[in-house]
């Protein structure tokens, strides 16, 4: 097969789907066509201008208002503003001419046959011949779309099932018509996972596919067992959500958010579909929805589903929950259960879901009758929907953000044992199971050399699972390849001569034992490898520092331990900047504070592209004194070119951290500064290590050198003092700020000016991190800093600095 340079996309319908999938494909630096629909005419905004239905303005108000809506949401379905830029709006009847420029054309109309083939009919006139062409249904058999087509539309065009929000759920299924050319499966998949940063499975053309058909399933059951159970939904969002490894909406939320409407569609969708299916009932609406759906309370779309919004007394809002017998609004109750009181002080959801499921309390029943339901049922999907087992784990995982599919989740309960609880309540899986078990394999998965291995049911022996070897998963090195650990870290040999940290405290916050963590892998490193990465499988790479030490130091005075603490921090950051082996950090979801300060120090940064990075300790009344204030002046002095503004440029630098701004997005980080033009953003998760590993390889290979600190830092001193503190002043006075956030900013614009110097000259790194440490100790017994970082401690937020 030739080569495929996917320079230019057409989006075919702009609704919520089309126009976020063309913004994940303008993330990604592709041009995109958007087009949609002529109105049928001017609304009346158009004709009070005098516009007709053949002014531009008013044939592409439609893709314009969606993109426009698109942009503007939350959360943004774009890394950064700019690349808005590369998206160009159409619609159908002018501009369809113009995919013929174009490498892939997508269609994302409404989900209706009739619609999308009469929009196929017009690709055909226009589309160049070889030109990908992809349909995102999320349910629309492949062979009824490729009814009347061209051959060569027919080879060329495959099903590609984005999930909902494009850029942030990692499912893509890629599903092939009856006559797809499998080289453009191949190409689908490898893009979409390489380019898209997705979780690309091959699905079948079944009723819904696999994502939807398991989800949905799920989630019709644990509404089923609602009366079963005596369960209210606040108590079935509980079970349901995070406690398991599920997302945060859980079951009843979800809906809410989907639309009761589009729950009851597929759910009817499928009943009508599935006559062979032996657990077909599931599908059947249960009596609760059922009866919102008579009430037309659909979820947000409506004001009110499971859930209401309301104002209360004192005007703030507040959400009500629906009391499922009486069928009126309450307020919302925070559900008690024994067994999930027993694991919550349990950060791993693998130890916790055995826990939970063996439970005695009505919260286990439930468990287990859901569980068991959801085993049984997947059991019998194969060879349906999939002839691989880690397909259905890893569309269900992808498409419905769970921690760990249905089999994944099955292996921790124990195979076998779980087979026997099973028959006994009546959920007896399909005859494959059985014959696993008696060819003496316990488990759907397992793990040799470092590689997992799925058991394939056809030659009743365990593979490879497609695609994962270049991965580097750190549960699967776990059992071999640890070479140290303590409490908070683990050091791994990931091989080729680098060693691997991984954190593993709460919110990988960083302490002492992380410090040690470094420390020691540095260590390590230098005597006996070539590089280290650090890194780890988690959402999150380190929310900051953990401030419960910080906080009773201050409180009892102790400001030599404080001071201590500061400088091995300090010391710390350092030396992962100027050790003899190059250093790489690996970092997604958060990296704030003092993890963003280690993303400062790293010789090079492997970002994922959702890394959300920031120096946040305003927030707590202090500044960063883990070297990232350093760092920021650093960094504004290396900008500064001929002609420029200086201050202007250090004023950049310095509201980085005096607002406290995260990065929306890795790309965001770089626009900020965090990340430099020199460090590297990888699309999928799962690559993230694996590509960091090759970094450290490839500065390794070159002849990494240990740096020498720097002493060249240009500071502007009094004249960047005064500047600053005129805004604050200013700031201040107008009530933008309090008095204690003018005394944090006063802080940093101290440090960042070099201190009180007479006239701009250079400075070392160690004289600025002296001023840092000495700001962030003085801001460290403030009354109002030891409220805020009280605040955070004791009302069961996220610790972090």
């Amino acid at each position: 097969m030739k080569n495929r340079s996917i320079k230019k996309v057409a989006v075919l319908g702009s609704g919520v789907m089309g126009s976020r999938i063309a913004c994940h494909f303008a993330n990604i630096g592709v041009e995109v066509l958007l087009l949609d629909i002529v109105p049928a005419e001017p609304n009346e905004a158009e004709r009070a201008k005098g516009l007709t239905v053949e002014h531009p303005a008013v044939r592409n108000r439609i893709v314009n208002d969606a993109l426009a809506a698109a942009l503007k949401s939350s959360p943004s379905p774009v890394y950064h503003s700019k690349v808005a830029s590369l998206i160009q709006t159409g619609n159908f009847q002018d501009d369809m001419k113009k995919i013929a420029d174009c490498d892939w054309v997508l269609e994302a109309v409404v989900e209706r046959l009739d619609i999308k083939k009469q929009v196929f009919e017009q690709v055909e006139k226009f589309r160049k011949k070889g030109t990908l062409i992809t349909s995102n249904t999320s349910g629309i058999p492949m062979a009824l779309m490729c009814e009347g087509r061209s051959d060569d539309f027919q080879a060329n065009f495959c099903g590609t099932h984005f999930f909902n929000p494009p850029r942030y759920l990692k499912l893509l299924e890629i599903i092939p018509g009856p006559k797809t050319n499998p080289d453009i499966v191949d190409f689908l998949m490898h893009y979409g996972a390489l380019y898209l940063g997705k979780e690309t499975v091959l699905c079948k053309d079944t009723p819904a596919f696999i994502a939807n058909r398991i989800g949905v399933y799920s989630m019709m059951s644990a509404m089923h067992k609602l009366d079963t159970f005596d369960l209210t939904v606040d108590e079935v969002d509980a079970l349901t959500g995070t406690i398991i490894g599920r997302a945060k909406s859980a079951t009843f939320r979800t809906s809410d958010v989907v639309g009761l409407d589009t729950t009851v569609n597929v759910s009817n969708n499928l009943y009508a579909a599935l006559t062979h299916d032996e657990s077909r009932d599931a599908f059947k609406l249960p009596r609760v929805v059922k009866e919102l759906y008579d009430r037309k309370w659909l979820g947000d779309k409506t004001g009110q589903g499971f859930f209401k919004k309301v104002k209360g007394a004192d005007g703030k809002s507040q959400i009500l929950t629906l009391n499922l017998k009486t069928f009126e609004y309450e307020p919302q109750t925070k559900p008690k259960f024994d067994s999930i009181g027993a694991v919550k002080d349990i950060d791993n959801v693998k130890l916790r879901i055995p826990k939970l499921v063996n439970s005695n309390d009505k919260a286990g029943e439930f468990y287990r009758a859901t569980f068991y339901d959801l085993f049984k049922y997947c059991s019998y999907r194969i060879p349906e929907i999939a002839d691989e087992l880690y397909r259905i784990d890893q569309a269900v995982a992808a498409g419905f953000a769970w921690e760990l599919g249905p089999f994944e989740t099955w292996d921790l309960l124990g195979v076998r044992e779980t087979v026997a609880k099973m028959e006994a309540a009546n959920e007896k899986p399909a005859q494959w199971v059985y014959d696993m078990l008696a060819g003496g394999n316990e488990s759907f998965y397992k793990v040799e050399k470092g590689i997992r291995h799925y058991y394939d049911i056809p030659t009743k022996s365990y593979k490879v699972i497609p695609g994962s070897e270049g991965f580097i998963i750190l549960d699967n090195l776990r059992p071999t390849n640890k070479v140290w650990g303590n409490s908070g870290t683990t050091l791994f040999d990931l091989g080729d001569g680098i060693l691997g940290l991984e954190f593993h405290t709460k919110m990988n916050s960083m302490g002492a034992e992380v410090l040690e963590g470094i420390n020691t892998a540095i260590t390590k490193a230098e005597e006996n490898f070539r590089g280290l990465v650090i890194g780890n499988d988690g959402a999150n790479f380190s929310a900051g520092a953990n401030l419960a030490m910080l906080f009773m130091a201050a409180s009892n005075g102790e400001f030599d331990e404080i001071n201590f603490s500061i400088a091995a921090f300090q010391n710390t950051m350092m030396r992962a900047r100027y050790s003899s082996v190059p250093v790489v950090t690996a970092p997604s979801g958060l990296a704030l504070g003092g993890g963003c300060e280690l993303q400062l120090h790293a010789d090079h940064i492997q970002a994922h592209a959702e890394t959300y990075m920031g120096l946040v300790e305003v927030g707590v009344g202090l500044i960063p004194a883990g070297g990232g204030t350093k760092e920021m002046t650093l960094r504004a002095s290396d900008s500064y070119a001929k002609g420029d503004v200086e201050l202007n440029r250090l004023q950049e630098f310095f509201m980085n951290i005096a607002m406290a701004k995260v990065s929306t997005s890795a790309h965001e980080a770089k626009e900020l500064g965090y990340i430099r033009p020199t460090d590297s953003i990888t699309m999928h998760r799962s690559h993230v290590l694996a590509d960091a590993k090759r970094a450290a390889i490839v500065l390794a290979e070159a002849g990494y050198t240990k740096p020498v600190q720097r002493k060249d830092i240009k500071v502007l001193g009094k004249t960047a003092l005064a500047l600053f503190e005129t805004g604050i002043v200013s700031m201040r006075y107008g009530n933008y700020i309090s008095e204690h956030d003018a005394k944090i900013a006063k802080k940093i614009a101290y440090v960042m000016s070099g201190g009180d110097l007479s006239y701009p000259q250079m400075v070392s790194e160690q004289y600025l991190l002296d001023l840092e440490r000495e700001a962030f100790l003085s801001l460290s017994g403030e009354p109002k800093t030891l409220e805020r970082i009280h605040g955070l401690l004791f009302k069961g937020k996220t610790v972090r600095n």
